[in-house]
């Protein structure tokens, strides 16, 4: 849910390494701490555009690792249970297991204590007010780009703990064009039972979609970038299987805090795709062909920063 991504105009010069105010940054560490620690359940809403949909979440962290079961409570039923980095999706209408190995999923928001620090070249990081969220304080956390070609981020943490109870993204007319709010949280106390799948048991009479995706080195393999933006680097590079679609390759670009996919798949395995852009929310996508690959890029940026780095990427075959 937290992505997005942007390119940066080539010509432009690199702003100033300016340090971000320090209070904001602290603010940001204590989230990711938050993220790696708490155990919590609740329920959030979550908008996307024009869809909305609501959800429940249990959270466990232990010894063992980081586990959590979402429940999607709107329109079709699903389920999502992580164990680490393995995460099982029951889709009981179609009687649908999906198997994948988390490879780029990461712990909202996607920061690190090491990166924090250099947001402040693209972002400047602000604290905002005190907000209510979900009958408890929140301490509001504003980053807001300084190009015209990222989207900005608004965040809340609970005063006590850094628990994120809510996140917008805002689009360039300051418009919020996505974001998640808890109704209702409890963090810590929680029962591990309630991590178990409602669906746990019945995997015999379902059908099974087990996807493998390993690393991979898109350069090794002819594929490379005529720019990458500024600030952003490449944090996951997979290929192999994905759901039914034997052959993708995915590389994420990030820049701690923002991030795109690109997708590459052969054009034989892929079914009617819609060149050029499109839109969902506040995902932008675009299709091109680049020799006998569908490349798609998928971010939550304006439509011209995803199209550039589409028209970007370059393929030669290796000799």
């Amino acid at each position: 849910m937290r992505a997005g991504w942007l390119l940066v105009a080539l010509a432009a010069a690199p702003g100033a390494h300016a340090q971000p105010p320090q209070e904001g940054v602290q603010w940001l560490q204590k989230m990711f701490a938050a993220t790696q620690r708490l155990s919590f359940s609740g329920t959030f809403i979550y908008q996307h555009g024009p869809r909305m949909e609501t959800s429940r979440i249990v959270r466990v962290v232990d010894a063992s690792g980081s586990h959590e079961r979402l429940e999607v409570l709107d329109g079709t039923p699903r389920e999502v249970v992580r164990h680490n980095d393995e995460v099982i999706c029951y889709l009981p209408d179609t009687m649908t297991m999906k198997v994948d190995k988390k490879t780029v999923a990461r712990p909202f928001p996607g920061l690190t204590a090491e990166n924090v620090q250099d947001l402040g070249e693209h972002y400047t990081i602000r604290k905002g007010d005190v907000w209510r969220v979900a009958g408890m304080e929140c301490q509001s956390i504003i980053l807001e780009p300084k190009d015209t070609l990222r989207y900005g981020q608004r965040l809340c943490a609970d005063l006590a703990t850094g628990m994120v109870l809510k996140a917008q993204t805002v689009g360039e007319r300051n418009d919020v064009i996505e974001q998640f709010a808890f109704t209702e949280i409890k963090i810590g106390g929680v029962d591990r039972e309630r991590l178990k799948s409602k669906f746990s048991g019945k995997g015999k009479d379902w059908r099974i979609e087990q996807s493998d995706m390993s690393p991979a080195n898109f350069t090794d393999l002819g594929w490379t970038f005529k720019a990458v933006p500024p600030g952003y680097r490449k944090v996951v590079q997979v290929k192999g299987r994905l759901g039914n679609h034997p052959d993708v390759g995915q590389i994420v670009l990030s820049d701690g805090l923002a991030a795109v996919s690109v997708f590459i798949e052969p054009v034989a395995s892929k079914a009617e795709t819609v060149l050029g852009p499109s839109r969902q929310g506040a995902t932008n996508l675009y299709s091109r062909k680049v020799d006998e690959y569908m490349v798609t890029v998928v971010g939550e940026a304006p439509t011209e920063s995803v199209k550039a780095i589409a028209e970007g990427v370059a393929f030669r075959k290796p000799q």
